[in-house]
């Protein structure tokens, strides 16, 4: 079956984020396709490679990267809410004169689109967090 993921919520205010990355490693585990893991809303946090949680936690973006990977993953985080939420790639930071980039390796930046079109090539998207 072929999945993907919406994630809404910020890496560490909620577990809706966590979930996300466990489930995509299960799904995957277990042999089904994931086609697109698209961030939006707060959730566009854990593409931010600043973000730099204590050691007891879990790591969210260590985890997406090494998955996206290890699977090839398309890691899409929404342009609109990123730069709201000041997370730039190196284009957008040049295009906006701002003076850094602060977008993980593997992450791209792109519009709703690209959750439409998720939509409409997986069986089912799954949404955490809201």
């Amino acid at each position: 079956m072929k999945f993907s993921l919406a994630v809404y919520s910020a890496p560490h205010s909620a577990q809706a984020a966590a979930s996300a990355l466990r489930f995509a490693r299960a799904l995957l585990h277990e042999g089904h396709e994931l086609y697109r893991v698209f961030f939006y809303c707060d959730g566009v946090h854990i593409g931010s490679s600043l973000s730099t949680p204590p050691q007891d936690e879990l790591d969210l973006l260590a985890g997406w990267q090494a998955l996206q990977q290890q699977h090839q993953l398309d890691l899409v985080v929404c342009i609109a809410a990123a730069q709201r939420r000041g997370v730039l790639s190196d284009s957008e930071a040049n295009r906006l004169e701002k003076p850094a980039a602060n977008l993980a390796p593997g992450f791209e930046l792109a519009g709703l689109g690209q959750l439409a079109d998720a939509v409409a090539q997986s069986d089912r998207l799954i949404t955490f967090g809201g």
